[in-house]
């Protein structure tokens, strides 16, 4: 009997619509988010601070193609045969008027070396006239579109000013996979009011979405955000995974409950020193990710290991698009 993968990454994923390596280029378009601007609230979420995940050239006075020449520059020297994803990353890339939109992706893949789109988005930002462009797109072009979910707590939502429901997540992602579109998820363990129990029992709940790929990160208290004025008023609402083997053993317990086939692309998430209160590890991600495995393999863990089939339909994007 064959020993069962550790987990199902990313690179891996990959390769099955790319011969060559790809990287992601992380792109500010100048969005804003319906959490910031009044049409939902203000502030944005809680614990947002932009800056924590935009690289130097990611900057809104600079154009989508220069964005994407100087973040090529940036890798070039390593990999120089190496393809480009344009990751429409900081905020919230599908919350403006269409024709808009359809000019800056179109924009970035005429840049040379692009090969595809990751566009990074809310479950309540994704209106019938774009997911049908965008269902056109896909058809030409690599594309995945990502949603940030966080929780499927709708207490959880509120708390964080996301500004919507997991029931529009449930809704988003299965209208966007049953366009052919390649979805992906993102969530974050830790946040205020969820327990160890409750995160793992979100494995279960997202694993019945047509996701088919999801980012896992920690919690992390970022300087100048409203998360970290709570913090500082009342800490006792909050569990800080201080102690990294704490958050390796939730991670390896989530992903036990998760579906076997999804892919995990990401376990945590790396903010700049200056602007992060909690909780400071001192791991790069690579290091994280050889701890996690020696765990695993010490716990004889792997993906799926307690997941429960349900019975909900499950509809995945197809496997058309290779080069």
């Amino acid at each position: 009997m064959s020993t069962p993968i550790l987990y199902n990454d990313f690179p891996t994923f990959l390769r099955k619509y790319f011969s060559y390596k790809v990287q992601k280029i992380s792109l500010n378009a100048g969005f804003t988010c319906p959490n910031r601007d009044g049409t939902k609230g203000w502030g944005g979420c809680t614990y947002c601070n932009n800056q924590t995940f935009n690289p130097d050239y990611c900057r809104t006075e600079k154009s989508i193609t220069t964005q994407l020449q100087e973040g090529k520059y940036f890798f070039a020297h390593k990999y120089p045969e190496m393809k480009y994803l344009a990751y429409f990353q900081a905020y919230t890339n599908t919350y403006a008027e269409l024709e808009g939109l359809k000019r800056k992706y179109e924009e970035a893949l005429k840049v040379d070396g692009v090969v595809g789109l990751v566009i990074g988005t809310r479950p309540d930002c994704m209106p019938e006239g774009l997911l049908h462009y965008l269902e056109e797109l896909n058809k030409h072009a690599f594309l995945m579109v990502e949603y940030g979910i966080e929780s499927t707590c709708d207490k959880t939502l509120q708390r964080i000013n996301r500004g919507h429901t997991y029931a529009e997540t449930v809704e988003a992602v299965e209208r966007t996979a049953a366009c052919g579109i390649l979805t992906g998820g993102h969530i974050i363990l830790g946040l205020p009011g969820e327990t160890h129990e409750t995160m793992v029992e979100q494995a279960g709940i997202l694993s019945r979405l047509p996701l088919s790929t999801l980012k896992i990160h920690q919690l992390q208290l970022i300087r100048g955000t409203r998360m970290a004025h709570e913090y500082a008023e009342v800490p006792d609402d909050f569990h800080l995974f201080t102690e990294v083997d704490e958050y390796i053993d939730l991670v390896i317990d989530y992903i036990e409950h998760l579906r076997p086939d999804m892919v995990v692309e990401r376990f945590v998430s790396q903010s700049p020193k200056e602007l992060l209160i909690a909780p400071d590890w001192g791991l790069k991600n690579y290091e994280f990710v050889a701890r996690l495995q020696k765990r695993m393999k010490e716990r004889d863990a792997y993906q799926g290991k307690k997941y429960k089939d349900s019975e909900k339909r499950i509809i995945f994007a197809d496997d058309k698009f290779t080069t």
